[in-house]
Formats: structure tokens, C-alpha cells, sequence
């Protein structure tokens, strides 16, 4: 028996200059790389505010679930780096609470001191079990 390999790209330049997958399904399992703020032309957006870059994050990460039929509460895990990360805990705290809601996947936070392009602040990645009630 062959398991199901599909993957999922925006389509942005640095998908092909660095060699990744916004997202591979494999099975029913979904794991997605660390999504940031940018826009459908793949312009970063929200430089120097954290929250726009973590609604555009947020908002990109839904764009991933999407295409592969999947809702928030079918997120099991998420991993979120956040540059500053004493100053922008709080907000990225609620943020993340308000985007799932009741639903309650695992998450570890790290402080990084910087991340893939110079202003971003925030980049969450996640993993997604689509057997799953949604």
C-alpha cells in the first residue's frame, strides 16, 4: 500500500531559492512549514507591527489548511517564533489564543533573534491531522 504524498506552494521566490513546501501532506497528516506576513504577490507585510504580522501569518496558515480541506481545530501542534519575544509574548499569546478559539492544539514558543527576512517578528508552523473531526 503506497501513502498519499501531496504538497502545496504560494508560489513565492524564496520557496524556490531556499528548496521548500509551504506544506506536505503525507497520509493524514499535514505538517506545514513556518508561515509568515505576506501578501498573495509574496510582499512582506506589517513591518514593524507585530500585530499585522501575526494577522498575516494567521491568515496565510488558514490559506495552507484550506487547500487541503482542513480547519483550525484539526491543528494538533504549532510552533511559534517570535523575535522580541519579551516584549511581543502577550500579544502573540492572544493571538493565538483567539484564532483557535475553545480548540487547544500543543504549542512551543521560542525567542529568536531574527528570522528569514529583516523585519519580520513572527513565523508559525503546524502540524494537522486530517482524520480528525474538524
Amino acid at each position: 500500500m503506497s501513502t498519499t504524498v501531496k504538497s502545496f506552494n504560494f508560489h513565492v521566490p524564496w520557496e524556490g531559492l531556499y528548496g521548500f513546501s509551504q506544506a506536505m501532506q503525507v497520509g493524514d497528516t499535514v505538517y506545514i512549514s513556518g508561515q509568515l506576513a505576506h501578501d498573495a504577490e509574496g510582499n512582506f507585510v506589517g513591518e514593524g507591527d507585530f500585530d499585522a504580522q501575526m494577522k498575516a501569518t494567521l491568515e496565510n496558515l488558514d490559506k495552507v489548511l484550506a487547500h487541503f480541506g482542513a480547519s483550525r481545530l484539526q491543528v494538533v501542534e504549532t510552533t511559534v517564533l517570535v523575535v522580541g519575544l519579551r516584549e511581543h509574548f502577550n500579544a502573540a499569546a492572544a493571538a493565538h489564543a483567539r484564532y483557535f478559539g475553545d480548540h487547544r492544539p500543543t504549542s512551543t514558543t521560542f525567542g529568536v533573534v531574527e528570522l528569514a527576512l529583516p523585519a519580520q517578528l513572527v513565523e508559525i508552523g503546524a502540524v494537522v491531522r486530517l482524520d480528525i473531526g474538524s
